[in-house]
């Protein structure tokens, strides 16, 4: 197909790295020597040659990345996104005692993050790919009055999971109302940017103008991501979501501005299918006084993620024979995951990228019928021209609530998975162009908190 092909969950890349014991030897690698190590790496790999490519691993990684699993690893990425093209730049930070150096990619669909781990003597301890997060100029949308709100950083939790977070204050007198903004799949910044937009900065700016306080957090994937792959073996949505998402609401709980009564969480497609959890161990609502899901699936994840690279891959009208390689090795791993004898032994390549303990924890998930059986308000939103999570998830929600009269269901023809709104069918494409989440679903979660 032509076009870009997004990274539909970050399940579908391959990311590698293990636990560590404190290195100790000669002084820290110059941070210059590391950027121009890595993008070495990247160009041996881009060549094919992968013995010269595993020269530079630490011990843990020669024995679990061995040439001929990196190889396979970079050609796995290669049916996914095309063809590597070129290097596009390079970027360095530190995390704990690792070096982290992100290798911008182009390929022939989608620019990519190579990011690679060095440890304190400069071997390279783990390596990941994901969708490539490049700059762009924000601008307002025309529903937020800059100066009817303010905005503070915090940190929530506790080490070592402390996560860097904005509070979106109206200026009018508390306390207010308080939307908790729950990340999609995949490492997440606050703003869940994606693309060339920023849908929980829209979210946050739109709701503050209109009398209600927002936070909005740095996912764990995201602020803590070498730490996370250490303990990737163990992995489950508790670990990933639900955890820091009652971290969030403790906070806000204890903020002199808020309303510790009217403390809402906002969860947005993976959040939103997971909103049912949350809400079953917050039973009473003591914590949570209502749930806003947008662009929740109801359907496993494992079906979402068939049913979105079939979409893709037919939007050219045709099949390539690449795709249908790809498609045949995805089928292959769906039926790993969802065989009712899986060993939290088989490795993470085999299954869907996260390891079994994730997809065990998954099965027999069945968000609507969960949040069937709950009391708390709910609001449950769908773009209708979402390929990502369809009016197949939405028709579940509605199936499954229809006797709950504390249950809002509300859908939009023109908007896609971000709630921006476009014409005809939705594309990967669509998320590289800048754009705002609709006014008329801000408007609607206003109204709907302002009521609850």
């Amino acid at each position: 197909m032509k076009g870009r092909r997004p990274l539909l969950l970050s399940i579908m890349f391959i990311l590698v790295a293990a636990a560590r014991g404190t290195a100790q030897g000669p002084p820290e690698v110059p941070d210059t020597h590391l950027e121009a190590s890595a993008k070495e790496f990247v160009q041996l790999l881009s060549k094919g040659q992968y013995e010269r490519a595993a020269k530079n691993f630490d011990d843990v990684m020669t024995r679990v990345m061995p040439p001929a699993k990196l190889e396979e690893v970079w050609k796995k990425i290669a049916e996914a996104v095309g063809p590597f093209q070129s290097q596009r730049r390079s970027r360095m930070e530190k995390v704990a005692k690792y070096d982290v150096v992100y290798v911008t990619c182009d390929f022939e669909k989608l620019a990519v993050d190579i990011k690679v781990v060095f440890d304190s003597k400069g071997k390279i301890t783990g390596l990941f790919f994901q969708r490539a997060q490049l700059a762009t100029d924000y601008s307002p949308p025309s529903y937020a009055e800059l100066d009817s709100f303010r905005e503070s950083e915090l940190t929530i939790g506790t080490a070592p999971w402390t996560l860097p977070a904005t509070l979106t204050l109206p200026k009018d007198r508390g306390p207010f109302p308080c939307v908790v903004l729950v990340h999609g799949s995949g490492p997440r910044d606050r703003d869940e940017t994606v693309g060339a937009n920023k849908p929980f900065k829209d979210l946050a700016w739109g709701l503050a103008t209109r009398g209600i306080a927002v936070l909005r957090y740095d996912k764990r994937t995201y602020a803590h991501r070498a730490a996370m792959a250490q303990s990737a073996r163990s992995l489950t949505v508790k670990e990933e979501v639900i955890d820091d998402v009652f971290t969030a609401v403790g906070a806000m709980k204890q903020h002199p501005a808020i309303d510790p009564d009217r403390i809402f969480v906002l969860g947005h497609s993976l959040a939103g299918y997971l909103a049912p959890r949350m809400a079953l161990r917050d039973r009473d609502g003591s914590l949570i006084a209502g749930y806003v899901i947008l662009a929740g699936n109801t359907r496993p994840t494992e079906e979402l993620l068939w049913d979105q690279t079939n979409y893709i891959s037919r939007l050219d009208g045709s099949v390539s024979e690449a795709e249908a390689k790809q498609l045949e090795g995805l089928k292959k791993r769906i039926e790993r995951v969802r065989d009712p004898g899986l060993s939290k032994d088989v490795p993470p390549g085999e299954l869907l990228g996260a390891p079994a303990s994730y997809w065990l924890d998954l099965q027999g998930y069945r968000p609507a019928a969960l949040a069937a059986e709950l009391s708390q308000p709910m609001l449950i939103l769908q773009g209708e021209r979402d390929y990502q999570v369809t009016m197949k998830d939405f028709e579940g929600w509605a199936r499954a609530l229809s006797s709950r009269d504390n249950v809002v269901l509300k859908s939009y023809p023109k908007s896609n998975h971000l709630f921006i709104e476009g014409e005809g069918l939705s594309t990967p494409a669509e998320y590289q162009v800048a754009g705002h989440v609709a006014q008329e679903v801000i408007d609607d979660i206003a109204s709907w908190i302002k009521g609850h």
